[in-house]
């Protein structure tokens, strides 16, 4: 079947200066003319002015579709695929504000009145989380799916931080580290157990002042629940090591602690995408790896056995976290590939 231009204009609902101008661009030519000189445009131009839609749709201009459309390994079906993906992400952010309005029209039908504030802030946040997150990884965020609920505890939790830091409360004190694991345990909870999740929202935090400052975790809070953190791992590993040990450990435990988010999210990816702890790229995290835990255990062996056994016996030091058994075996497998080949060589 051959469509005439006025034809394909209204049942594509584009104007007919837009298709000349597709066609005066050489992006959609007709395929065949009347005697008359009228354009005719056939199955393939249909299927070819989709792709272009599609990819304007994407956000590229006319002239990137131009060189995109010239790739002779380009299928229809990825361009439809595509699409699909892009309107389940759209149904997925309208599912998700649908429900945010659901609970807010139940309020207001029961007579609360919550606070616009905090409901206009809640809509700012989802704006800034899809800066940071793919959809499915904001499916996967309790923070963000369930906002509402989980920002009146972290207010709670930020208050009595903040009452404590005013109040010259230092991070050894056993109240800074009894709020330091209530933060650790709702933060491992809040990124649902992931790593990778966790990692992105301490980038947000941190490269997102207006973040910083609605919610008020600052990078000064945050300084002072990382000390009582370590403090409390300090006190844990305390009957394993000797004076001097336990010396070199308090004077380095925080200087690389920014590195561990980061590389524990690339090691969690590189198990979830099957890699083997032989290949070069998990090796790599594995020596980095290696060289964290050494700038807190130093390089003697034998302490380093110390910390080693306070891990295994020590729940307090894994718990709660984003390191679990099956992370600590593949390094540990990566680690031992790395002997086996230099013992080979």
């Amino acid at each position: 079947m051959l469509l005439k231009i006025g034809e394909l204009a209204k049942r594509t609902g584009l104007t007919v200066r837009t298709l000349h101008h597709y066609d005066a661009v050489k992006l959609l030519s007709p395929s065949a003319r009347t005697d008359a000189g009228y354009r005719l445009y056939d199955q393939n131009d249909i299927a070819r002015l989709h792709q272009i839609q599609a990819m304007r749709s994407f956000g590229m201009s006319l002239s990137d579709i131009g060189a995109y459309l010239t790739r002779p390994d380009l299928p229809l079906a990825a361009v439809v695929a595509r699409q699909i993906a892009m309107l389940d992400q759209q149904i997925a952010q309208a599912s998700l504000l649908r429900g945010r309005l659901a609970r807010l029209h139940g309020q207001l039908a029961a007579g609360q009145g919550p606070d616009l504030a905090d409901w206009l802030t809640t809509l700012e946040h989802m704006s800034m989380f899809n800066k940071y997150f793919t959809q499915d990884e904001l499916q996967q965020l309790p923070l963000y799916t369930d906002a509402q609920a989980r920002s009146g505890e972290w207010k709670t939790l930020v208050a009595q931080v903040s009452a404590l830091i005013d109040a010259g409360t230092r991070p050894a004190d056993p109240r800074a580290q009894a709020l330091a694991r209530q933060w650790m345990t709702k933060l491992v909870r809040d990124t649902n157990g992931n790593p990778v999740l966790f990692a992105k929202l301490n980038a947000m935090h941190e490269q997102e002042p207006s973040v910083q400052q609605e919610t008020g975790v600052t990078p000064a809070l945050m300084g002072f629940i990382l000390a009582a953190s370590n403090e409390a791992q300090c006190a844990l590993y305390r009957n394993y090591l000797d004076d001097d040990e336990y010396a070199y450990l308090r004077a380095n435990i925080g200087k690389r602690s920014a590195e561990w988010p980061p590389l524990i999210a690339q090691v969690r990816t590189a198990m979830d995408e099957g890699r083997t702890p032989g290949s070069p790229d998990v090796q790599a995290l594995a020596r980095h790896w290696f060289d964290l835990f050494r700038s807190i255990a130093g390089d003697n062996p034998a302490t380093q056995l110390k910390f080693r056994q306070a891990l295994q016996n020590e729940p307090g030091l894994t718990k709660g976290g984003w390191v679990g058994a099956p992370m600590l075996a593949f390094i540990r497998a990566a680690m031992e590939a790395m002997r086996v080949q230099a013992h080979s060589v």
